[in-house]
């Protein structure tokens, strides 16, 4: 399968000795497989944020390999405070770890997912002359916003996840065995049932002209 360089070169070394950063190993793709990606990179956003809706029940399947590196890869492409991408992310495999993380989450189940990503904040890599607390609110937002581009591409892979924002920070932080202060779960995996959305404010409600 041949990637478009403005996605899937993000995962490979920029040295003369190319190799996919994640994951360690590439696989071979079946025709399937294109197919599914060829359709993927042709899907209209519109209809992705107008039918995107949360679920909490999913299929005990587990997430390909090739979807699970569109998603990170998204994350990558989103926009941060003057680039410096102030965010980490764990992808979550050890079953252990997950029960953790419903602990730490208020004991939500769907925590315990078939894909969990945890979107840390980092700071330290946001290289600007402003005060702590500045810097800190821009690694939150830029935390924020990588999750959202995953969440909408798994939406565009046939997947289907729900937002975590109750979360104790500490059980999190000692559950990943990190420093760094999670802004979000992000629970993924394949739909029981795909939902409708659900209808939101009006845009002559929502919107303030002034």
């Amino acid at each position: 399968m041949s990637y478009p360089e403005d996605i899937f070169s993000r995962m490979y070394s920029r040295d003369n000795h190319p190799e996919l950063l994640y994951p360690k190993k590439e696989e071979v793709s079946s025709i399937e497989e294109e197919r599914q990606y060829e359709e993927v990179v042709q899907t209209n956003v519109f209809n992705v944020m107008l039918n995107r809706r949360s679920q909490r029940k999913f299929e005990n399947k587990a997430v390909e390999d090739w979807k699970i590196e569109m998603i990170l890869a998204a994350a990558d492409t989103a926009p941060t405070a003057g680039g410096f991408q102030g965010f980490e992310i764990f992808h979550v495999n050890s079953s252990e770890i997950k029960v953790k993380l419903v602990e730490a989450a208020n004991k939500q189940p769907y925590v315990n997912a078939p894909l969990v990503l945890v979107f840390c904040m980092n700071s330290e890599r946001v290289k600007m002359n402003f005060p702590p607390n500045i810097l800190k609110k821009f690694s939150l937002q830029d935390a924020t916003l990588a999750a959202a581009y995953s969440q909408l591409a798994a939406h565009a892979l046939g997947l289907s996840s729900i937002w975590i924002g109750m979360i104790n920070e500490d059980k999190v932080m000692e559950a990943l065995g990190t420093n760094l202060v999670p802004a979000t779960i992000l629970c993924l995996g394949y739909p029981q049932k795909m939902l409708q959305p659900k209808p939101k404010r009006s845009l002559i409600e929502l919107i303030h002209t002034i």
